[in-house]
Parts: C-alpha cells; structure tokens; sequence
C-alpha cells in the first residue's frame, strides 16, 4: 500500500531588505551623546533611503538631527543602534583602518565654514591635489584630475590662488572640487549656501548640480534655505531625530505644452509603522491624543476622536455626589 507524503505549509516569503538596491540606507538609526548626567537623543529611530544617483536635501529645525545624520554618513560620528550603510559600508562596524579608507574613497564632505574645508597658505590646485596625494595618486594623474575638477566647478582660473584671494562663492566651489578629489560615489554638503548672498548661493547650487548630472556623484545636502532644498527632486525632512516627510517634485507638461513643476508631500512610515502628521494638519483639525483610523478599501483615514472630551469626576465635583 502505498501513502502520500504529507504537505508540509511553506513559510511565507521573507520580505526583501529594506533599502537592499540603495547606495544609502539608514534603518532605525539612534545617536545618543552623553552631556554629563544627562542622555541626548540626536537621532530617534530614523529611516532613509537614497538611491545612486540622487542629489536629496535633508531639511529641519535646529537640533532636529539632521547635521548628526550627515556626520554618521561621512564617517565622523559612530551610530548607537539600528543599521546604516553606505554603498558596502556597514558604518556600525568599521575598523579604524576600514573608516580612513572610508572617508579617502567614498564619501566626500563639505563643511558650512569655509575656513574648516581649506587650507590658508595653500593654492586651489594644492588642495585638491592634497587629499589624492594622501590616497597615493601618481602625480600625472593628479594634475589631470585637479584640472578637471576646478574647470567643472568654474574655479580653473583661480587654481592658483590662495582662499584669501577668492570669493566666498569661489571658495566653496573649490572646497566642493577637494571634496570630489578621491571620486567618491557620495557627495555630503553642510549648509554650504549658509554664509553665502543670494546670487552667490544660487551659483554653488548650480555648481553641486552640475556634479550630480556630468559625474554621476549621489549628492545629500544638509540645508535650511527653502529655496535650495526647492530645487532638487526630493527633499526629506526630519523632525525629533526621525524622517517625518518628503517632497516629490516632478516635472509635468500641460495641455498647452508649458511645463510645471508638481510637488507632492508624503508622510513617512517608519517600520513600526509610525507616521508623522504635520503640525498644520493636525492643528487644523484638531488631532489631539487619541484619533480615529478607518480602514478604507484604497486608504487610511484619519480623523480626530470627537468623544475625547474632558470627562467630571461627580465625586470631586460635588462632595456629596450630587450631580
């Protein structure tokens, strides 16, 4: 007599990694800095994924988190918890070694003081040949390549002047081509419009774009001038040490053929599943503690808990229990 073997349930499918094709993925990501007694929590669990090939502002108030996000991508700052990684980089579990080849090869850092990103008795062309020269590039190679990059950021005629004989913008740009020395596949900027005039800062912008498009360079920048972080294609804010919102701006042609641009806010849902809802929104409608969600058949909606309402203790209203 023969029997049929019994069929087993199959587990279900394991999820895929979240952020497993992006070149930057930060995953419940903590940083807690100890000030004396006290714990201070700069980063709460934060998500965010960037793919190559973006350029991305990250935008927020002051102490929100987001120049402690930049650190931690450009290795100068070590995580607490969760996970980060940048393209093969796990950034919790690099040797002293692996993080000086890090930050030589693969991300490259500008700072919002200029006088942090240059060196004074040197020439544009010094600098950026410094950081290859520290990487063993052969000298042909340098030349040829701090050529290039100065030509591209508009600065080749200063190439061989002192930062003291440069603009604020020139000065910029040229710390934008010392970043870029080592061709990191990650770009990190600072604020580096933050000490600059209008004009000025529109022409760094240019410049930071123009390396994203001709070199491919991913391009994350820290900023809090609304009319920078207008001009990318996403722009992530971050509120309370996590990843609250992003922008989308896509470009849309109309019927008359004239282009806009279309921008669409998202909340972001953490892997808990927590959302952020925007002040405005909650104010509006007076989203307090406790809210009702509804399950719809192609949404969630939110709406405010109308029976919340402060509720009278008879006891301690009346002492004798009267109502």
């Amino acid at each position: 007599m023969s029997t049929t073997p019994l069929s087993l349930p199959q587990p279900p499918p394991r999820p895929p990694e979240f952020g497993q094709d992006a070149l930057i993925v930060c995953e419940s990501l903590v940083r807690i800095y100890q000030s004396g007694s006290v714990e201070v929590q700069a980063l709460q669990g934060l998500d965010l994924v960037v793919d190559s090939g973006e350029m991305v502002a990250v935008v927020g108030a002051s102490g929100s988190g987001k120049s402690t996000l930049l650190s931690i991508l450009a290795g100068i700052d070590a995580p607490t918890a969760g996970r980060a990684r940048v393209d093969r980089w796990n950034l919790l579990a690099m040797s002293r070694a692996d993080r000086v080849h890090y930050r030589r090869h693969t991300v490259g850092y500008v700072r919002q003081q200029t006088a942090s990103n240059l060196v004074p008795y040197l020439t544009a062309r010094q600098m950026v040949d410094l950081p290859m020269t520290a990487a063993r590039t052969p000298a042909r190679t340098r030349r040829a390549r701090a050529t290039e990059l100065l030509d591209t950021l508009g600065v080749g005629h200063c190439a061989d002047r002192r930062p003291a004989q440069l603009s604020g913008g020139q000065q910029m740009r040229v710390a934008i081509a010392v970043a870029l020395a080592n061709d990191p596949r990650v770009l990190l900027a600072d604020e580096p419009t933050g000490e600059l005039d209008t004009t000025t800062s529109a022409e760094v912008f240019s410049a930071l774009r123009d390396v994203n498009r001709e070199l491919g360079v991913t391009v994350v920048i820290v900023t809090h001038d609304p009319e920078v972080s207008g001009q990318v294609e996403r722009t992530v804010a971050i509120r309370d040490g996590r990843t609250s919102s992003e922008v989308v701006r896509r470009t849309a042609t109309g019927t008359d053929g004239d282009t806009q641009v279309i921008a669409e806010e998202y909340a972001v849902m953490d892997r808990a599943g927590r959302v952020q809802v925007p002040h405005d929104y909650r104010e509006a409608l007076a989203l307090t503690r406790r809210v009702r969600l509804t399950l719809e058949a192609d949404h969630v909606s939110i709406r405010p808990d109308l029976d919340e309402r402060p509720r009278v203790n008879p006891d301690l209203s009346d002492p004798a229990g009267h109502e």
